[in-house]
């Protein structure tokens, strides 16, 4: 029996575990680079293991904790975003980036439709739950996938494969909201006669979406301003500390939020803008260093406590009729909405295959969930909880397992060095 007195404070154990997981961030990554193994499949294990221990009586189940869930995964999302901006070397030209445009215009409305009608019939939801599901569900997520988006700024890493997925998954988590909030309506006006249409089209489309790309994109030129083209004294480029990306992200969503239009949108936008303002200053990097890191650390956290829900019931509502809806939604849905959507576009069948293939799901879907079902009154969530975390389990491991393998043979074909000296960060869901 150990003594009382030599059991460890509570926050001494807090602040050792916080240590391991700062140095398993920096250290990991290095490990699993060349392994067919991810970060966050690391990550999740650990979490797992963690909440198995008896000692441990948290049960961190995103339907209990429904607003904390809510606001952890948007953080994560605008952290994710701006760092997924910044590091795009692309010039926006609508031509040069009609990859992005065929996957957020053919392939996630079309991955919408497909989801909800599958979760509508083959898990008997209502309508309006099933659109709300499928608009978590289709948007490709900016969090979890560094094996397959671009490198960091000015190394030129930026094929078509990881231009288009990083293009997608920065754009379609704003895109996505409209669904959101049409299924929010629908599920409100349920059994009323209550008008709906007018409002979501004018508020919640025309004028969220283009007041995002406006705000974000006035924002970003204002920090562009500021950072590189004010006078040297005061020029915040001169100092290299890239906090002033962390700030350029919580303002961009802040204020966007005041004035009531799409914050993931805005930081999008506003991170492209602030990178185009001086493209090949070497401050870019430093912002993007902050924002990985930041990004690393609060992925690592969501993903040990995802891990924990997965042993602390997750999965209790969920029958063969989920995990068949799950694997139909990674399997089927994703890969055949994005060979569709891409259909004509000049790529290799390669190129177009991997594009279709990884459809990672992740932060962004968890992030829609809570969101939709914090603003949908009287609906028990538990049962949309266990298929997301299915969808989320099973892309985090399927995705996890194949991106390294998958991008190394597409690298080596296309006459690539797969084994460049790039920072990389294991690829999940």
């Amino acid at each position: 029996m150990i003594p009382a007195d030599w059991l460890p404070d509570p926050y001494i154990l807090m602040l050792t575990g916080f240590g391991l997981l700062t140095a398993l961030v920096v250290w990991l990554p290095l490990v699993l680079r060349k392994l067919p193994l991810s970060l966050p499949i690391v990550c999740m294990a650990l979490g797992a293991a963690l909440f198995s221990l008896p000692q441990v009586t948290l049960r961190p189940l995103p339907y209990l904790y429904p607003e904390i869930t809510e606001r952890f995964a948007e953080f994560v999302v605008i952290i994710a975003l701006m760092g997924a901006g910044l590091k795009i070397d692309r010039v926006f030209r609508w031509r040069d980036w009609a990859v992005t445009w065929r996957l957020l215009g053919i392939t996630m409305p079309l991955g919408i439709l497909a989801i909800t009608v599958v979760t509508a019939f083959g898990m008997g939801l209502p309508w309006a739950i099933a659109l709300l599901l499928a608009a978590s569900l289709a948007p490709t997520d900016p969090v979890l996938a560094s094996d397959i988006q671009v490198g960091p700024p000015k190394t030129g890493d930026e094929d078509e494969v990881r231009f288009g997925l990083t293009s997608e998954a920065g754009l379609n988590d704003g895109f996505a909201f409209p669904f959101v909030h049409l299924a929010v309506a629908l599920a409100t006006v349920a059994g009323t006669h209550e008008g709906w249409f007018g409002e979501w089209l004018t508020y919640r489309v025309l004028w969220e979406v283009f007041a995002g790309i406006g705000a974000g994109w006035a924002i970003g030129r204002l920090f562009g301003w500021l950072t590189f083209h004010v006078s040297a004294e005061s020029k915040l480029a001169q100092t290299g500390d890239g906090l002033i990306a962390l700030a350029a992200t919580c303002i961009s969503y802040g204020f966007t939020e005041i004035i009531h239009c799409y914050g993931f949108l805005a930081v999008f936008v506003t991170a492209l803008t602030f990178r185009n303002t001086h493209r090949q200053h070497d401050f870019h990097h430093d912002m993007h260093d902050v924002t990985e890191q930041i990004e690393r650390l609060a992925m690592m956290v969501l993903l040990l406590l995802f891990g924990g829900a997965l042993v602390s019931g997750l999965f209790s509502s969920v029958s063969w009729i989920e995990a068949g809806v799950a694997l139909v939604i990674l399997l089927v849905v994703r890969p055949v909405t994005g060979l569709i959507g891409l259909i004509g576009h000049r790529a290799d069948r390669s190129e177009k295959l991997t594009l279709a293939f990884f459809g990672i799901r992740g932060v962004g879907t968890i992030y829609y969930l809570a969101y939709g079902l914090n603003h949908i009154d009287g609906f028990d969530g538990e049962r949309l909880w266990g298929l997301v975390g299915l969808v989320v389990l099973f892309s985090i491991v399927l995705h996890g397992l194949t991106v390294t393998p998958i991008m190394r043979a597409l690298d080596q074909q296309q006459g690539r060095d797969p084994d460049r000296d790039d920072p990389v960060m294991g690829a999940g869901s």
